[in-house]
Formats: structure tokens, sequence, C-alpha cells
């Protein structure tokens, strides 16, 4: 309905102007009677004023003076405040599904797609018609009793608490407090804040399965400190709300559909920037050599305590120092991973150019190493037969950071599971298990890998050109 024409005053008589303000208004009401039918059923209404509800009606001035709208648009924007419908963040239809496509998150709302990026959705947007997010409920066990709605900003619903600046809103099927896990749903809003002016979050808002959460693990806590500054973790404890937000983005996918590039620029990024923190001033080391001008090897065997440590963690050290030794230019070092801080892991990491370590969140600190460092990963008796897709957890973050996953170890030495039926409880009961060791194999993997090694970092000498460093430093640390 194109208002514009009536925009001038009237020049007509009085009754005239009259037949055509009620026009006008009939019109409206009209329309306002669809939108709100619409509005009854689904969030995706089509009405879109195109400012605010004031900017409806036109002004149509008599020859007994201006016609007053206050009270006509008050009522009106009181009906769009109370039309605003609230439906549960988790959407029990896909709770079987949520992980092959379809998401039981804000699930009436369709992503926004760009090539080789994650899906998200963001608010306000041409595709939430201007409207705004709001939420409401703060349950940690429930996500049916947390819900979403979409309103303007001029009618917001009744008590709601505007936050403003930009929210980075993120659900995750899994939770934000293992290494793994956190950093895959933290990675998409890194590269987002990289497209769009290395913009910075007002506040974190974290859901699993649709339930609040007031904290992020201390490591990813850390790596998004460095990364963004001091951000709240949003609990909304200013009242039972609804919260609405100036603008937000939403993450429901993790790395999602993220193509290869766009995984290795969120990684550089967050590699360049905990190095910075943590004192290691180069975003690569480049080739180090020894006396003879042969390369250095940083050989790093990362241990851990208890589930899924070494069974004979001496004889392990014992095979790959040994290897080591026998690498002309290969320095080797043994650490407790457990032992180490943020910073710790990060110099560590920074340093060394193989790391092997049973299967554990402290592999995803790989990413700090330099790219095409590589990766040798240890598993426990049965955890082929019943970890399923999780076991390719670290092979598949050495791909998005730039690293080389130079293959497993699985166990087939050890207890079997009491009750083979149970799948479930297998899966635990391995999970739990410890690794042994095969001397020979171990041996003569070490050996290939630091052979392999070496001859790269001999090539990458020769064509490694000697401002790379300056242009990578530049790219890897835009933000």
């Amino acid at each position: 309905m194109k208002m514009e024409e009536h925009e001038k005053p009237c020049t007509q008589t009085k009754k005239e102007c009259r037949s055509i303000t009620f026009l006008i208004l009939f019109q409206f009401l009209f329309s306002l009677v669809i939108v709100f039918y619409v509005q009854s059923f689904t969030l995706d209404s089509s009405f879109h004023p195109s400012s605010s509800p004031k900017a409806i009606f036109p002004q149509c001035k008599t020859e007994a003076g201006a016609w007053n709208q206050t009270k006509v648009i008050d009522a009106l924007v009181d009906k769009l405040k109370q039309s605003v419908t609230f439906l549960p963040l988790k959407d029990l239809r896909f709770s079987e599904s949520a992980m092959t496509g379809n998401t039981w998150f804000m699930s009436s709302l369709n992503d926004t797609l760009e090539e080789n990026e994650a899906e998200h959705l963001y608010f306000p947007s041409e595709a939430s018609q201007g409207r705004l997010l709001c939420l409401k409920g703060r349950d940690t066990r429930d996500g049916t009793k947390n819900s979403y709605a979409l309103a303007w900003k001029e009618s917001l619903p009744e008590s709601a608490i505007l936050l403003e600046g930009l929210t980075f809103i993120s659900d995750t099927y899994f939770n934000h407090d293992n290494l793994w896990h956190g950093v895959s749903a933290a990675a998409p809003f890194v590269r987002w804040s990289m497209k769009n002016g290395c913009s910075r979050p007002s506040r974190w808002v974290l859901f699993h399965w649709g339930e609040l959460r007031h904290k992020m693990g201390s490591w990813l806590g850390h790596l998004m400190q460095i990364n963004y500054g001091d951000v709240k973790v949003e609990g909304f404890d200013k009242g039972d709300g609804p919260y609405c937000f100036e603008k937000a983005l939403v993450m429901r996918h993790d790395t999602g559909a993220m193509g290869a590039e766009s995984k290795l620029k969120a990684f550089d990024l967050l590699r360049c920037k905990a190095r910075k923190f943590c004192g290691f001033n180069q975003v690569r080391r480049g080739i180090e050599v020894n006396e003879r001008g042969l390369p250095l090897i940083k050989f790093t065997l990362l241990m851990r305590r208890g589930s899924r440590s070494f069974k004979n963690a001496t004889a392990v050290r014992e095979i790959f120092a040994k290897a080591c030794a026998a690498v002309e230019g290969c320095q080797f070092d043994v650490v407790q991973s457990e032992d180490l801080s943020f910073c710790d892991q990060v110099l560590v990491m920074s340093k060394s150019d193989v790391v092997a370590s049973p299967h554990g969140a402290q592999l995803t600190n790989m990413f700090f190493m330099d790219r095409n460092s590589s990766i040798m990963e240890f598993f426990p008796k049965g955890w082929l037969e019943h970890a399923g897709m999780g076991q390719y957890a670290h092979h598949w973050l050495a791909n998005m950071s730039g690293m080389k996953h130079r293959g497993a170890w699985w166990d087939q030495n050890g207890q079997e599971c009491p009750n083979p039926k149970d799948e479930l409880q297998c899966f635990f009961f391995h999970k739990d298990g410890q690794v042994g060791h095969n001397k020979t194999y171990f041996t003569e993997w070490a050996k290939k890998v630091l052979h392999e090694v070496r001859q790269e970092k001999l090539e990458e000498a020769t064509k490694r050109q000697v401002d790379d460093d300056r242009q990578l430093t530049t790219k890897a640390c835009a933000c």
C-alpha cells in the first residue's frame, strides 16, 4: 500500500479529506487484521513496516487543523506488543534428528547461508523483517521452558529489557566446557567477526540444547578473552524479562558449513592472538637449524593422567626418546598436560613440530602449533569399536587448523567390556581405559614421521620467501 501519495496536505474540501482519511484507515486496519492473524500461527509474518508504527499513518491536515493521531498510534503499538508470540527454544519434534540437518533451537527460523561460511541468524536484518530477537526464561535443565520471539524495537513485549550492543548467542549440541567442543562452537563467531569489521560482542549468551549456561570452560574463556577482551556471559539476572537484543548473532551448528579456508583463517587468528598474549611473538617460528645446517625438530610427548593415559608411561617415554635420538637435530621433551597453565599450553605447542599424545582434550591445543605441524594419536582398546565418529574429532581439528594428522594407533590388548550388548556402557568402559604400547610399531612409526618432517622442513627452507612471515603476520592478525 503506497502511503507516500497521501503525505501532502489535503487540498480538497473537508468532506473529501475525511473520505480519503477513512479509506486510508480502513486499508490499514484491514492489513493489521491480516498481520495479527498470521502472527498467531508463526513469527514469520510478511508484514514489514518501513520504520516504526508511527511511520505508517500519513499526515492529513484539514481546514479545521491537524488530525490528532497519538491515541490511535498508541493503541496500535499496544496491540503489536500483545501480539508478540513466544515459542520454545527447544522444539521436541527434532529431538531425535537435531544432528542430521534439523535444529531444535529456534526451529521456526531459517539460517542465513553464505558460501563457505557458517550458517547463522542475525537480528535485526532483512530476514527478520527488521525485528529484534527476544528471549525469555532462564531454565538450565529444560530448553522447552525457555522461549524466543521477534519484535520491532518500537513495540517490544511488556516488561522487556533491551540489551544494547552486539550479543553473541551460541547453542551447541555438546557444551562450552570441553576444549574440543568449546572451540568448535566459538570458531564460527571468530570467523564472522573477521568478515564484519572485527566486531566485538558486548556479551555472550550460552545454551546447550536450549538450556541456559552461565559460564564457559576456563580454557575457552581464556581464548575468547584474548580475542575479544572481557565479555560477560549473560545470566539474565536483571529480572524475569523478556530480554531483547539491539543486535544479535546466533550460531547453532558449530563449524557446520564453514569452508576449509574460512576455518584456517579463524584458527590462524586464534593462534596469532594466543601467541602474542602469552609472549611468543612469532606467527611462524621459521626454520631452525643445528651447527651442521640440518633442521631442528621439536618432538613433544604430551602425557595425561587417568583415563586414556599410557599404562606404562616410562616405557613409552623411552621408546620415543630413543627414536628421536636416532635423528640428527631432533629434540625430545615430555610434558604433563594437567600441570600446564593456559599460556604454558600455548608455548609448549608453539615450539613443537611433532606432538604424540593419547586421545583427549589436551590435543585441542594443536592449533597453537605452526601450520603443517604433525600429530600422532593413541587410543585405548575398544575405542575403535564403540566410540563412533567422536574418535575422529582431532583428525578433523587438524584439517581445520592446518595440521597434519599422521595417523592413530588403537590398542588391541586390554579388558573386554563386561556387557558387550550394551553399547553405551561399553563406550564409557573403554573411554576410561588406558593405552598400552607396542615397541616395534611405535619405533617405526616415529622414525617414519620424523623422516617426513625433516624432508618437509628442508623443502620449505628452499621455497619460503623473505617476506612470507611479514605477510602472514598481516593476514593472520588482521583483527
